[in-house]
C-alpha cells in the first residue's frame, strides 16, 4: 500500500473540497435539520460513491488511453467549465 499515495489524495481532496458548493450544502442540510450526523453519514456514502465512479472509470479509460491525452481532456473540460462559469452560463 501506497502512504504517500494516499496522503496525496487525501490532500487535494481535502483542500479541492474546502468551501465548495458540497460543503455548503452539507451546512445547510445540518443547519436546517439539527441532524449532523445523518448529514455526515448521508455525505460520506454519497462521496465515497462518487469517488468510487471516478477511480473506476479512470482505470477504465487509462486501459485504452494515455495518461496524457486524459490529462489534457480534463484540462480542456477544466477551462471550458471555468469559462462557462466566468461567462455565467453555468
Amino acid at each position: 500500500m501506497d502512504l504517500k499515495l494516499i496522503l496525496t489524495t487525501f490532500a487535494t481532496l481535502f483542500l479541492a473540497e474546502l468551501g465548495d458548493k458540497t460543503q455548503l450544502a452539507c451546512i445547510m442540510l445540518a443547519a436546517k435539520t439539527k441532524k449532523p450526523w445523518e448529514v455526515f453519514i448521508g455525505a460520506s456514502i454519497a462521496l465515497s460513491l462518487v469517488s468510487l465512479l471516478g477511480v473506476v472509470f479512470a482505470d477504465l479509460l487509462s486501459s485504452y488511453l494515455s495518461p496524457t491525452l486524459i490529462k489534457k481532456v480534463a484540462g480542456v473540460g477544466f477551462i471550458l467549465i471555468g469559462g462557462l462559469i466566468l461567462l455565467d452560463k453555468l
